[in-house]
């Protein structure tokens, strides 16, 4: 079975690629499992500062939307999934690790949403960026809806939301102060690790104070996120939404399936 996340260590940083390039990288259980176990292990092995990034065409498409529909088909909750999502990224936040998002090809909602909790994003000229969510009749449930705000700036953010659209990197970063570099693809990794590498070079106990006193305080973005996920449940159990994730997918129409089996826990 081929490993979901792919890691490599150089001094103290660590590259972290998502692999699963045959479904663009999407956030499925295994893999969200996978990082949340990352980040604990990589804290007990001293690393200071990873890099995150993508095998294959792009970055992270979102959450697994096939995964998606079998809860929509099955009655099963995806809630507990978008809370890993959710507790993952809160975990990025609390972290002493400095993590960099190098981004190409795509990042979108899920993708986004990850790219959000990291500290700094860097991303390859190109690069489609946007929270997508609303095209699949869905709405964000790992932190978008929490994080774009802040960090894209309110008009962007309700832009992103609202419409699902995608934003050229270069447009995102001239509109917003939150991508600290757009590089030429063929050089996205080796501008990550000019940045690993400065940030080693600081002291690790200053930088962990600083970046606790940037990132928003854990306690209000967990309420935060909670909301969201509330919301998404609200949506969930009005909504037909197994048919808008049928239609994007390709797939023929399964059995139908009630609200009542659709209700999120």
């Amino acid at each position: 079975m081929t490993d979901v996340l792919l890691t490599t260590r150089t001094g103290d940083v660590e590259t972290w690629t998502l692999n699963r390039p045959e479904s663009r990288n999407a956030l499925d259980p295994a893999l969200v499992s996978a990082l949340t176990e990352q980040v604990s292990r990589a804290e007990d092995d001293g690393v200071r500062v990873v890099i995150l990034t993508g095998a294959g065409a792009g970055f992270c498409a979102g959450a697994d939307l096939a995964y998606l529909l079998e809860c929509a088909q099955s009655g099963e909750s995806p809630r507990p999934h978008l809370r890993e999502i959710c507790d993952l990224t809160l975990a990025m936040e609390a972290s002493p690790i400095v993590f960099i998002a190098a981004l190409h090809g795509f990042a979108v909602a899920g993708g986004l949403e990850i790219a959000l909790a990291c500290d700094l994003v860097i991303a390859a000229a190109g690069t489609r960026i946007g929270d997508g969510h609303v095209k699949n009749n869905l709405i964000a449930g790992g932190g978008a809806s929490v994080r774009m705000p802040p960090k894209l700036g309110a008009g962007t953010a309700a832009w992103l939301a609202l419409t699902g659209e995608l934003m050229p990197a270069d447009d995102l970063a001239r509109r917003t102060g939150w991508l600290h570099e757009v590089v030429a693809p063929d050089v996205l990794l080796e501008s990550a690790h000019t940045m690993a590498t400065i940030l080693t070079s600081r002291p690790a106990g200053a930088q962990h104070r600083y970046k606790r006193l940037i990132v928003n305080d854990p306690t209000t973005t967990a309420a935060a996120l909670t909301r969201e996920l509330d919301m998404f449940e609200e949506h969930w159990n009005g909504s037909d939404v197994a048919t808008d994730l049928i239609r994007f997918l390709g797939r023929s129409t399964p059995r139908s399936t009630s609200k009542k089996e659709r209700t999120v826990a």
